[in-house]
């Protein structure tokens, strides 16, 4: 799972990141610079990780790159956080459960990495941020207080659309979507030879679905007003058309959504798409790794899709997941950890990461992509697709609002009919209202 927006033998990981952290400043026994990294686990796997840190090690003999992997890495770091033993670096996006990230930020705990951007990619001639595709970097992911400081550093990024079964599609003769008309017809189409229209490996994954939907309903300016917490936003028209389009698309979600959206039977929700189950769930390209060993029906190919287009010919959206490495501000070695992150955009590391189809968002790196991962990442070619980047802009913390949890995890009550769109909408309205107050 790639939290959602993704190293080896946990115990020994563990020891080494309390040495790491210890009050010696980073200096191991042996007189090297002791790094410690944590990372979540998720669908590109954890070998790519090994593989990098071996390649850096043999380039840089004084550092010592200590490795902690899990996918909980929550679970395991936070209790170390709490008592003031920090890892130097994570490789930890946010819309994770568990919000770390997110919490670290709104707690102003991390660690300014605009000089990363200026810094030359180790063994080679250029910077950072000459190496990285326009946009992925100023945006309210990369740049979380909305001003020209990098906080947390692009590592990851991959289109976020509708994943499908071309197979399906073409074995039925059916045309993929391009207006929700065609797509509620699509789904009474369906509905008759039992196959679902929707469904999602658990409502945190509806973050892609969403920040292309309000994208497409309103275009960038409403789009950045949600994201920004404008006062009265959830009460405009774009507001109720959006949640109109995502109300009537949950009432076609297969009807074991809700009972496996969790993350540990998620993964059968996703089996449902290649079982021919459901139709279209919301996912990224790591979707292919995470399921390679996954049966499926004959015939069976991914397919990726932007949302239909919210009116005839309209622009669309496609929500594009960016995966974060970030420095706590609490570390012991940040300086280490910025030429770390530095070497991570060499490009000896990102043939090593594109192996396990882990893309980085560096120059030309597409035309480098074969196979299944090459055919998602062609959602770019369209000239009506439009990728968006960025989420929920940072406030002070608020005391029991989560906007994120409020328009995502909302959607299980809505297909089990416990709340209705009306409260939807009231709860989102009343909870960016609170983050607009903390945030001025």
């Amino acid at each position: 799972m790639r939290r959602s927006f993704v190293l080896a033998g946990a115990a020994a990981a563990v020891i080494g990141l309390l040495a790491g952290c210890g009050a010696d400043g980073g200096a191991s026994d042996s007189g090297k610079t002791t790094l410690s990294v944590a990372a979540l686990e998720g669908g590109y796997g954890r070998d790519m990780y090994n593989q990098v840190i071996q390649a850096y090690e043999t380039a840089h003999p004084d550092v010592d790159v200590q490795l902690q992997i899990s996918k909980s890495i929550e679970d395991e770091i936070t209790p170390n956080m709490k008592a003031g033993r920090y890892p130097d670096l994570v490789v930890l996006g946010q819309g994770r459960k568990a919000a770390l990230t997110e919490t670290l930020v709104k707690d102003k705990a991390v660690e300014d990495l605009s000089s990363v951007l200026q810094a030359n990619v180790p063994g080679e001639s250029t910077t950072v941020g000459a190496k990285l595709i326009d946009g992925t970097v100023g945006n309210l992911n990369t740049n979380p207080y909305g001003d020209d400081k990098t906080y947390l550093m692009p590592m990851y990024y991959a289109p976020t659309g509708l994943v499908y079964n071309q197979g399906l599609f073409e074995e039925k003769g059916w045309d993929v979507p391009a207006t929700w008309d065609e797509m509620w017809a699509l789904g009474d189409k369906a509905k008759k030879d039992g196959i679902a229209l929707f469904t999602y490996p658990t409502a945190g994954y509806l973050d892609s679905f969403f920040f292309a939907l309000l994208a497409d309903v309103g275009g960038d300016q409403f789009y950045n007003d949600v994201m920004t917490y404008k006062q009265g936003v959830w009460q405009t028209p774009q507001a109720k058309q959006a949640l109109d389009i995502a109300a009537k698309l949950l009432s076609y979600a297969a009807p074991t959504t809700v009972g496996y959206a969790n993350e540990q039977d998620f993964t059968k929700n996703q089996q449902s798409i290649l079982d021919n189950k459901a139709l279209f769930m919301p996912n990224g390209t790591w979707i292919v790794g995470e399921m390679a060993d996954a049966p499926r029906a004959e015939g069976f190919k991914w397919g990726l899709m932007p949302l239909p287009a919210a009116g005839e010919g309209g622009k669309r959206y496609i929500a594009t997941s960016v995966e974060s490495v970030w420095v706590p501000a609490a570390a012991k070695n940040k300086d280490a950890a910025k030429e770390f992150i530095a070497y991570l955009y060499s490009d000896e590391a990102a043939k090593i990461f594109a192996k396990s189809n882990a893309v980085q968002p560096i120059k030309g790196i597409v035309s480098s992509l074969s196979g299944e991962n090459a055919e998602f990442y062609k959602v770019y070619d369209d000239p009506s697709v439009t990728a968006l980047v960025g989420g929920f802009a940072s406030t002070a913390p608020v005391p029991g609002v989560d906007i994120k949890a409020t328009l995502f995890d909302t959607a299980n009550s809505i297909i089990s009919g416990d709340k209705t769109e009306d409260q939807w909408q009231a709860a989102l309205n009343d909870a960016s209202e609170k983050l607009r107050q903390a945030g001025s």
